[in-house]
């Protein structure tokens, strides 16, 4: 009789769905905004940005989703490191749900306070967006508990979402010395956001992938084999 597979700790169980579960949010979020608003208003209409669908009828999905995507952050644990910015980023993430912008709300309601509720929200969403860059550039290219480096591949990968990340935020930027009329024709800041947070989620996914099997059990070749045990993995 074959005997029962080794199971993969529990914290490595927990880390992969925290991580999957912030990915998944993050690569739904534009497509149900975007999908959601075109069903609702039964027309086809893009907003100037993802933020802008909180004054519509999508308002709880967007702050929903965020929510949930802080929660996740704040509750993911791995090290120190990712600890103390998973936390700072899930609670950004919570400020831009609660703290609504300015764009995408109806002309001539927007008052002063308003105006600074909006500022804090794009402090909040760029601060955010730099974090979210500084986990792919930086944390998910560093070995793993075990001291294993991630594969050249996962390497040139986790920098390539974490570079888009950095364009978009720096075209979101550059779009605002456009005339008001290109910007609401173009769209950029809602096409930088959606790559943006496209790659965030991309990069989440396939890190929660590569560390639940690195923290697999797999048998390896040695004396515990001869003595008919089987070497545990590192921990």
């Amino acid at each position: 009789m074959n005997p029962e597979p080794r199971r993969p700790p529990q914290d490595a169980v927990t880390v992969r769905h925290l991580r999957l579960g912030v990915g998944s949010v993050g690569i739904a979020l534009p497509v149900v905004l975007v999908v959601g608003h075109l069903i609702v208003a039964r027309r086809f209409t893009l907003l100037d940005s993802l933020s802008g669908y909180y004054h519509t009828e999508l308002r709880d999905v967007f702050v929903g989703a965020l929510c949930a995507v802080g929660v996740f952050l704040i509750a993911y644990r791995y090290r120190r490191p990712d600890d103390a910015l998973g936390t700072v980023a899930g609670v950004l993430a919570v400020a831009v749900a609660l703290f609504p912008t300015t764009m995408g709300a109806r002309a001539g309601t927007i008052s002063h306070g308003d105006r600074i509720v909006g500022l804090v929200h794009q402090v909040a969403a760029g601060a955010l967006f730099l974090l979210l860059a500084v986990f792919c550039l930086f944390l998910f290219t560093r070995p793993d508990r075990a001291g294993v480096p991630p594969s050249p591949s996962a390497v040139r990968f986790y920098r390539l979402c974490g570079g888009l990340i950095l364009v978009a935020i720096a075209l979101a930027l550059a779009s605002t010395l456009l005339s008001a009329e290109v910007r609401h024709t173009l769209k950029p800041v809602l096409w930088c956001e959606t790559v943006a947070v496209f790659a965030f989620g991309a990069a989440w996914v396939a890190k929660s992938d590569a560390l639940f099997r690195a923290a697999q059990p797999s048998d390896e070749p040695g004396a515990d084999r001869d003595r008919g045990t089987v070497s545990p993995a590192p921990s």
